[in-house]
């Protein structure tokens, strides 16, 4: 082998160089690891020049490589030497590593450097801008590389260009010469647990979930628990599934603690003790709906929620076997809890209702309807420990007086909607001992149905105190005027919602106010008011976003109030035609009409309520001796089973389908007269407000099929059939 001459080094000949470095100092250096190949010993930053002449260069086969690699053993010689398996790259030192298959002693190396201990390495920290220059006092012999090559000034003018991390000439490091494992993946692999979650949380189909579990192991980690969020107990075949599964001793994936919401609901006949005792060990369950599970007793309530510590919302409405032993154990093992609905559960105690309240104290929504056992210190207690509360609805629970409302409402800064139905002992002083000068902003819905105690004065100190409220029903509030109204009035574009049925005292003037103020009403109830006449009404119409009007036993209205109704639509688009809005195709948005026992209505006016009422879909006229006709049967709904023979015979409710066949029925008949001189003075022109998004989360309150033929009234189904127990928190 000729030794190293000029400045055209080889790199076989780099290699033999560096083997003469090693050679001098092995026996002192290679054990305590100054070695020459490192850049912090001193003899490898000052080298005599005469040694680069006087020695002749061994040949590469003579190498022993336990000499470069002086601090440890290696377990893969390609992490010290990668060019060894790499074609030909510029190095990051710039060095021009050959290609290993002209490479000489290869198979030497690839045996021996196996043996060799790993070297003591120091990172290079040369800055960008750094520029070396040549060694003034001779060549060095050291590398800060991972291989036994010059820096780059040495040798050549090639290597003295700048070496940062910026440049196209480097030398290959392990990481960026092995072969990636995401290289071998499929491109559908290698996305991100995070996109898949996103990609399959959009399906929802299960059928497709599992299709996508069996493509790949990984994909299956990211989907199950979306397949298992909520498993669908709808048949007893399902359930029975979910059960075996859940029982396997040792499964692939724990099934068990992907089950966020169960719901039972729909096998509420069936469902009992047994049938639950499979699904005790799903404890991470965040929203249970065993809704009218007349069957099921504390025993398999208390092994659903014991260590349920993850429990969010309990639906047990309707349970009537459950007692206050379930409740103790909720306040133990669910202090989480936000949402809870024991609507009808009558054997619940008093005192276990005051446990959960001091257990549980997030609560949020809570719904006691019919559970007329509990007292004030029940309501007491959830509105000292759970001041957070949003929603609560105590229809029915004829014990409750004034002192607990007011707490609540005191404490519960928060409250959105209170509900207070057929709270018989609720009176003014509700309302009047609220603290001075403090506001309920957040307070939307007031339901005081029935709550006959109550006078004006508890209607404007509410409106005081609350000022945007949405939605609010005093149905059956007899002793309210019109003094009242002009209360509500106030609440102006808020108001969105209004029932006032039975409230008799109300009189025209009243009802012209508020439709002048609160041009934003949806939805009106003015049943029993039996001093409104056609001035009313034909003011009603004139809302731009009415879309349901009850007018039930107001027996002073006639075809002119209908008429009004029918025709403001067109009214409207006259008056944009005329200035000059040929685009303005205003249609009715009337969608409920309930008028009966209106005894003075005649066809007509009925007929050009259908024209011109597009996207109505109920229509009730029980009670209208026009519309007790054989050939209008065929349309008219089935009477419910408990109405006496009297109140089938007047009975007169069209809905749905019923609504399209009556309007094409009474097309096909001979024309009808139509009244001329309706007074278009009497619409006034209406505010084109801006829609508002959303509709009112109202209860329903009582029957829609005029279920009193006799003397009761028709109230408004208003609930939203989109909402949970909870208004979205339940499933």
């Amino acid at each position: 082998m000729r030794p190293l001459q000029g400045t055209t080094d080889t790199a076989n000949n780099k290699y033999l160089r560096a083997k003469e470095s090693f050679s001098e100092d092995k026996a002192g250096d290679s054990l305590t690891g100054t070695s020459k190949c490192c850049p912090t010993s001193p003899s490898a930053r000052r080298r005599s020049p005469s040694s680069k002449t006087s020695e002749p260069a061994p040949s590469i086969n003579n190498i022993n490589t336990a000499d470069l690699v002086p601090s440890a053993r290696l377990s893969d010689p390609f992490s010290i030497y990668p060019d060894l398996h790499q074609p030909a790259i510029h190095c990051q030192a710039g060095l021009d590593i050959p290609d290993h298959r002209t490479f000489p002693g290869k198979a030497y190396l690839q045996t021996t450097i196996m043996r060799g201990p790993v070297p003591t390495m120091v990172p290079i920290n040369t800055s960008p801008s750094y520029r070396p220059g040549p060694d003034p006092e001779g060549d060095s012999q050291s590398s800060s590389s991972n291989s036994p090559a010059r820096q780059d000034y040495e040798e050549s003018d090639f290597y003295a260009g700048n070496n940062d991390s910026q440049s196209s000439i480097g030398v290959p490091t392990f990481q960026d010469m092995a072969v990636s494992r995401e290289i071998c993946e499929p491109p559908a692999n290698r996305l991100p647990a995070e996109v898949l979650i996103g990609i399959f949380s959009k399906l929802n189909n299960p059928q497709d979930l599992l299709n996508c579990m069996i493509v790949s192991k990984r994909w299956a980690r990211n989907c199950v628990d979306l397949l298992w969020h909520r498993p669908a107990c709808t048949t007893w075949n399902k359930h029975s599934y979910i059960c075996r599964t859940l029982s396997v001793p040792d499964p692939y994936f724990a099934y068990r603690d992907f089950i966020k919401r169960l719901n039972l609901a729909a096998l509420a006949d069936s469902v009992n003790d047994g049938s639950v005792s499979p699904l005790f060990v799903c404890t991470r369950v965040e929203r249970l709906t065993l809704t009218n599970c007349d069957g099921l007793t504390d025993s398999g309530l208390i092994g659903l929620l014991t260590d349920s510590h993850n429990l969010l919302a309990l639906d047990i409405s309707g349970d009537t076997q459950i007692t206050a032993a379930s409740m103790m154990a909720l306040a133990e093992n669910c202090r989480r809890l936000q949402g809870l609905n024991i609507s009808g559960c009558t054997r619940i105690s008093n005192e276990s209702m005051v446990a959960v309240a001091e257990s549980c104290k997030y609560i949020k929504r809570l719904k006691l309807n019919d559970c007329d056992q509990l007292e004030d210190s029940a309501i007491l207690a959830f509105a000292k420990h759970c001041r957070h509360i949003l929603e609560i609805d105590l229809h029915q629970c004829r014990l409750i007086g004034n002192q607990p409302i007011t707490e609540l409402l005191t404490n519960g800064r928060c409250l959105r909607e209170l509900r207070l139905a057929n709270c018989e002992l609720i009176s003014d002083s509700t309302f009047l001992n609220l603290p001075p000068n403090q506001t309920y902003e957040h307070l939307r819905i007031l339901d005081l149905t029935s709550c006959a105690r109550l006078t004006d004065r508890a209607i404007e100190k509410i409106i005081d105190v609350a000022p945007r409220l949405r939605n609010l029903v005093f149905a059956k509030c007899r002793n309210l005027t019109d003094a009242a109204v002009h209360a509500i009035s106030k609440l102006g574009k808020n108001l969105h919602y209004l029932h006032l049925g039975h409230c008799g005292h109300i009189t025209d003037s009243a009802v012209i106010k508020l439709v002048q103020s609160c041009n934003r009403i949806r939805y009106i109830d003015l049943g029993c008011c039996v001093h409104l006449t056609d001035l009313s009404v034909t003011k009603l119409a004139s809302l731009p976003k009415l879309r349901r009007i009850g007018l039930v036993k107001c027996s002073n209205i006639t075809d002119e109030s209908v008429y009004a109704l029918a025709q403001y639509r067109s009214l409207r688009q006259e008056r944009h035609q005329l200035r000059g809005d040929d685009n303005f195709f205003p249609s009715s948005s009337l969608e409920r009409v309930h008028l009966s026992y209106c005894i003075n209505l005649t066809l007509n006016s009925i007929v050009m309520l259908l024209n011109n009422c597009p996207k109505l879909t109920h229509l009730s006229l029980t009670g209208v001796q026009a519309f007790l006709r054989p050939d209008l049967e065929q349309f008219c709904r089935e009477a419910p089973p408990e109405f006496t023979e009297h109140q089938r015979s007047v009975f007169c409710v069209f809905s749905g389908a019923g609504v399209v066949g009556l309007r094409q029925h009474l097309r096909h008949l001979p024309a009808h007269g139509i009244v001329d001189d309706f007074d278009q003075e009497t619409v006034a022109e209406a505010d084109d407000d801006q829609t508002m998004t959303g509709m009112m989360s109202a209860t329903v309150l009582n029957a829609d099929d005029d279920a009193d033929a006799e003397g009761g009234d028709e109230e408004l189904e208003d609930g939203d059939p989109g909402a949970g127990a909870f208004g979205g928190l339940a499933t």
